[in-house]
């Protein structure tokens, strides 16, 4: 059935903040070795890029916040405003990055105006999937959430592929004396194409007929919607930090983690991870509205709990066969078997998660549970490999990492209920309202 144009809008808008979000993120840690000689100089290799993805993580430090206050915002003065400005923080923060002179230039101000670029690029993420996610379920028909809600996952994985795109570019195609000088910071630059491009598109986005009726029951004060949030859904509030834990940590091990990690640990060239990544990104990418479709058909949890209980079948033992003879056909088998499950995973996640909270407290509680569940397993889950790989020697420490998130997200899965019912007058009002082509 073809899209009314506010909800293509709609759509589109998601998937261009969402992208120009993770972009950032991803080019930084696939860059981190890189950065970290420019930024955090240190006789010790491995200091100087602990450093890094220390940095890397900051930014996570400050996304409950962000998605605290962002998330209240969404809720209490619409969804338009608060990805506006969102977007307009992301933004300034690539810039930032992009420019700053290294230390050998400014000294200790360089790392300083990094932390701080990462920092605000944390609070403005921290608002960027609770108020994006809203939007999309709240425009969604009641039969399609499952479809809806997944663009803002495509939108994660759009941004890999081009940050992997970006990569191979650079670490191919320039000198290694020009990508360490300059070369670099073309991937940033790039990124800061987005944004202003995302700030016209959302400015022109109109409220969901469900979230404009909702507003007349939202508590008018932020410690107010705070309080509600917790007394009346403290239940959601678990059960969706637990499924975040899960896919966050999965994310960031098996695709942020993966060039560092390919290059240090596995010693394969620079180059290498990212031509994995740009087809096995590609393949997450177009296989996630598939799975999201799916969940519309026989619901979010049964799609969720078989790629969760895959996830712990399979990674360990692929992992041994990696690290036993590391080659880019074994790497790429083996990140093709991650990105089906990814994508099974992620498809109906964002959806499944919006279900959990009531229009009038949507954006609040998705940007509680998931800000602060990416802020301690997410975000630092590079650095905490990283230290354990440093610390114990055993290049299987992604394997257990992720095993352990997965089994963590089982436990989340197991006391939820469908919520498809959950507000489904919504998505039947929506239907009603939005005038979809015939």
């Amino acid at each position: 059935m073809p899209l009314a144009s506010s909800q293509r809008r709609a759509i589109i808008s998601a998937i261009i903040g969402n992208a120009f979000e993770w972009y950032d993120f991803v080019v930084f840690g696939f860059l981190s070795v890189v950065i970290a000689r420019h930024f955090f100089p240190d006789t010790n290799p491995t200091v100087s890029l602990l450093l890094t993805t220390a940095t890397f993580g900051s930014a996570f430090l400050v996304r409950p916040i962000g998605g605290i206050l962002l998330g209240i915002y969404a809720d209490r003065h619409g969804r338009k405003a608060a990805l506006s400005l969102v977007i307009l923080m992301m933004t300034i923060s690539s810039a930032a990055m992009a420019l700053t002179p290294d230390y050998h230039s400014i000294g200790i101000a360089a790392p300083v105006i990094v932390v701080l670029a990462r920092l605000l690029q944390g609070l403005s993420a921290g608002g960027e999937f609770g108020s994006a996610t809203s939007m999309l379920i709240e425009y969604a028909p009641a039969n399609r959430r499952g479809f809806y809600g997944s663009w803002q996952n495509f939108g994660q994985f759009l941004a890999a592929v081009v940050a992997a795109i970006m990569g191979a570019l650079v670490t191919r195609y320039l000198p290694s004396g020009t990508l360490d000088s300059w070369g670099w910071r073309i991937p940033f630059l790039f990124g800061m194409l987005i944004g202003p491009v995302g700030f016209y598109i959302r400015t022109r986005l109109d409220e969901a007929p469900a979230y404009v009726r909702a507003q007349e029951e939202t508590p008018r004060s932020a410690l107010a919607m705070l309080a509600l949030v917790w007394r009346e859904h403290q239940r959601a509030l678990w059960i969706a930090f637990g499924l975040v834990v899960a896919s966050s940590v999965a994310q960031y091990v098996l695709n942020v983690y993966l060039p560092v990690y390919s290059v240090q640990q596995l010693k394969l060239p620079v180059s290498a991870p990212f031509t994995v990544l740009i087809v096995t990104g590609s393949l997450r990418m177009l296989l996630i509205p598939l799975f999201g479709q799916l969940s519309d058909r026989i619901g979010r949890k049964p799609v969720l709990g078989v790629s969760m209980a895959l996830y712990v079948l399979t990674i360990y033992p692929l992992f041994v066969w990696l690290v036993a003879a590391p080659s880019l056909t074994r790497l790429f088998a083996t990140e093709v078997v991650f990105a089906v499950l990814m994508a099974a995973a992620l498809g109906p996640a964002s959806t499944a998660l919006a279900e959990l909270f009531p229009t009038q407290v949507r954006a609040t509680g998705l940007s509680i549970s998931y800000n602060l569940a990416t802020t301690l397993f997410g975000g630092f889950s590079p650095f905490l490999v990283t230290w354990l790989i440093s610390v114990t020697g055993d290049r299987m420490m992604p394997a257990y990492f992720v095993t352990a998130a997965m089994v963590v997200g089982l436990f989340a899965l197991w006391p939820m209920r469908e919520g498809a019912s959950r507000d489904s007058a919504e998505g039947v009002e929506a239907r009603k309202e939005l005038p979809l082509s015939r």
